[in-house]
């Protein structure tokens, strides 16, 4: 028998005991639509920064072969697949040099990375001017750059940066050598995996018992803050449980408040949901609708390809042009460099990077945390056609941009940004007297000035167009001369 006071003290205990326990009503929802997860803002720092570097590197950079044109990092699915265009050629190069009955999944012996120094790698990719990098977490061998014991365990073989080749975490390292220098760190992510024997054996046990815990344990060890999905065209989001994983990450996982993912999540969901879009070796979005970035590698590969030769490299001053061009229509940039096997940037990229670099130092005002504008481009008649509205030009147009060769002719080749009331107008010439910019009414209160040199630049109204005297300048003092920026500060007011 249970007395007064006894009675007491168990309900007390059982009251304690149901204040403890989760209140299952209020528990967290473990599943969200696409339309939950899309209504989530990008965190603002992402639209601010602009410019990224991509970096694609694993045990392909140890072949470090491509056909002509193609990507060095699918090498393992061009030596296999022989409907593929580019499997003649790489399988006679392997047949060649590691014979007929070598293994893809050997490279990993070879790719060493003793020379990888992530001070260096952070002080070349700041001094680029860019304000993220994305470096491969796996690509789509699988092969992980951190320790990942999913991947080994999958895999029945060491298959990971730690077990096998470098045995260092180089997804680690760098990441925290990156944050240091003041930079955003971020990781791609393939969601399948080629040759993965769970993968082609049951995708779906693949995906629940490989993939998703694999993508939470690389988010919850570097707490990226941009993740780069790919490999997703197989199947559906549904079926890669991406509105899940993405629930997770925005709301338990420790970059939930400030990271950024893109829109490569199921093979329905490439411009249409995701946090930006994204366009691969091609010329971008044609306006801010949406929040997008374009990415591409500086020759014709991703990964580091030895068959590349300087004719195959983009120029410094082409990748500025391009940069203004994709700021100018409210994108980001992501430029991608593939380090060597041993653990180098090849000095052609770091060229490439200090030349970008050099120009953003002094014009970077006009690219970072800027906006578009109501236009993007003042195009030149006669040189590239007005795009329709509401259309862009396939291709980087603006690197056909030429001036006028008569005396005093105005440049109309014009990028333009915008923050706040100031107005840049981006040149890829330096006028040889006079800038036009058309059908612009400046109030009489606006400073022009040219970035880079001291004092305040004449200008006056001519009807609808602004009319800026350019006075002799030394276009050695304009970060490379790759493009000229003028400020029209209050422009906007």
């Amino acid at each position: 028998m249970i007395t007064s006071s006894r009675f007491l003290l168990f309900f007390a205990g059982v009251f304690m005991l149901g204040a403890m326990l989760p209140d299952l009503s209020k528990a967290k929802n473990t599943t969200a639509t696409w339309e939950d997860l899309d209504a989530r803002p990008n965190p603002a720092w992402w639209g601010e920064a602009k410019f990224g570097i991509f970096i694609h590197w694993g045990p392909y950079a140890v072949p470090a072969f491509s056909a002509e044109k193609q990507y060095a990092e699918w090498y393992w699915m061009a030596l296999s697949d022989e409907s593929r265009p580019d499997h003649a050629a790489v399988r006679a190069h392997h047949t060649a040099n590691y014979g007929v009955d070598f293994d893809y999944r050997d490279f990993a012996e070879d790719f060493t990375a003793e020379l990888f120094d992530p001070a260096t790698w952070a002080e070349i990719i700041a001094g680029s001017g860019a304000r993220y990098v994305v470096l491969t977490s796996k690509h789509h061998d699988g092969f992980a750059l951190w320790p990942s014991t999913d991947a080994s365990r999958t895999w029945n073989r060491p298959w990971n940066a730690v077990e096998v080749g470098p045995r260092r975490d180089l997804l680690g390292d760098l990441a925290g050598t990156i944050r240091q220098a003041g930079l955003r760190f971020g990781i791609y992510f393939s969601l399948y995996e080629w040759f993965n024997p769970l993968y082609q054996a049951d995708p779906d046990r693949y995906v629940r018992e490989h993939m998703v815990p694999q993508f939470k344990d690389v988010v919850t060890r570097c707490a990226p803050a941009v993740i780069f999905s790919d490999g997703e065209w197989d199947h559906p989001s549904e079926r890669w449980q991406s509105p899940e994983m993405l629930h997770w990450l925005f709301t338990e996982s420790p970059s939930a408040d400030y990271v950024v993912v893109n829109d490569r999540w199921g093979k329905e969901t490439r411009h249409v949901h995701g946090g930006y879009f994204t366009t691969e070796y091609g010329s971008g979005m044609a306006d801010a609708a949406n929040p997008w970035e374009e990415n591409r590698g500086m020759g014709h590969s991703y990964g580091y390809s030895r068959t590349e030769n300087l004719s195959d490299y983009t120029t410094g001053r082409e990748f500025v042009l391009m940069l203004a061009d994709i700021v100018s229509r409210g994108g980001n940039f992501l430029l991608n460099i593939g380090p060597t096997a041993d653990g180098r940037i090849p000095v052609i990229m770091q060229q490439r990077l200090a030349e970008i670099g050099s120009w953003l130092e002094t014009n970077g005002e006009a690219i970072y945390g800027t906006r578009a504008w109501v236009r993007s481009q003042q195009w030149s008649e006669g040189i590239v056609a007005e795009p329709e509205r509401g259309q862009y030009k396939s291709g980087y147009d603006i690197l056909k941009l030429t001036v006028d060769p008569d005396p005093g002719f105005a440049v109309k080749e014009i990028l333009f940004t915008q923050k706040g009331d100031d107005l840049y107008a981006i040149c890829p010439v330096l006028p040889t007297d006079v800038l036009i910019v058309c059908e612009l009414d400046l109030p009489e209160t606006t400073m022009v000035t040219l970035l880079g040199h001291d004092g305040e630049i004449r200008w006056r109204q001519k009807g609808r167009d602004a009319v800026i005297s350019v006075p002799p300048i030394d276009v050695s003092r304009n970060g490379g001369a790759a493009a000229y920026v003028f400020k029209l500060a209050g422009a906007l007011d």
